[in-house]
């Protein structure tokens, strides 16, 4: 998927705001115009924003690094779930777990804890229990599914945060910027763009909004991931055509060392 248009996105409604008396004036290199009271979003801006946030995540994804999707509004969860999923990258969609990012080690150890009950119920240690305690257990266990289920597989910090409403988000935006961990966003004009590193003007409200941009990234990402594979695919034939040049010098200064011993061989012998 390519960058969508101008049109893609007017038709999408990204280019509506919030109302004037909510706006955020860090917002005002964003905002087009306003009308009725609302303010109008610059399209062209977001449209630049977002081919410049994909092209980083390209980057990234082509690198092997991890982007941690977060969306707790009703509106994005399953929309980010699903396209977080279909890229493989971890999310966030229900409410933020304080201490994710900067206290990483105590999330981890969660995670573990859910390994460690699966490893129970398959080993038959979870049949020797009571039926209270089984009980307690899988309540447990759902819990931390529904809270880190999502990421499971991230065994150590992601290297980004794409972010739907950072006013919603402020918990992991500032985690991210306490560590340094660029921001990408959705932004919108009630929001402060400051905390943000990738900024993409855009409404974060309207579903179909959320799709297209997040849509556009995960495809980047996508990219990313396939030129990533096809390079590994190339690595072998890429080692052996530059080990041919260095097996041919090793053949010709072997040939070189033995033709003066070969010479003196056939040398007739001296009078």
């Amino acid at each position: 998927m390519a960058t969508p248009t101008f049109d893609q996105l007017l038709e999408a409604g990204c280019h509506f705001g919030h109302l004037k008396r909510k706006w955020n004036p860090a917002m005002a290199p964003y905002i087009f115009m306003e009308r009725n009271g609302i303010h109008i979003i610059d399209l062209y801006k977001t449209e630049a924003k977002l081919q410049e946030a994909a092209n980083v995540l390209r980057g990234m994804a082509k690198s092997g690094k991890k982007i941690l999707f977060v969306a707790t509004k009703k509106q994005a969860k399953q929309v980010i779930a699903d396209l977080a999923n279909s890229v493989g990258m971890p999310y966030v969609i229900e409410r933020w777990p304080g201490g994710m990012l900067t206290n990483f080690p105590t999330i981890r150890k969660a995670v573990r804890k859910m390994t460690t009950i699966d490893k129970m119920s398959k080993d038959g240690t979870f049949d020797n229990l009571s039926k209270r305690e089984k009980l307690q257990i899988t309540r447990q266990r759902a819990k931390l599914e529904k809270t880190l289920g999502s990421i499971a597989d991230l065994n150590r910090l992601p290297s980004a945060l794409f972010v739907v409403d950072v006013l919603k988000e402020r918990i992991a935006v500032a985690e991210a910027n306490r560590l340094g961990i660029p921001v990408f966003a959705m932004v919108d004009t009630n929001s402060d763009p400051s905390t943000v590193d990738y900024v993409i003007p855009a409404n974060d409200d309207a579903s179909k909004s959320i799709e297209l941009i997040a849509g556009s990234l995960v495809s980047a990402i996508a990219e990313g991931l396939e030129e990533r594979k096809a390079e590994k695919l190339d690595a072998p034939e890429a080692e052996e055509a530059a080990a041919a040049p260095r097996r041919e010098r090793r053949r010709v200064r072997k040939n070189d060392a033995e033709a003066p011993a070969a010479a003196e061989a056939e040398a007739p012998a001296a009078e």
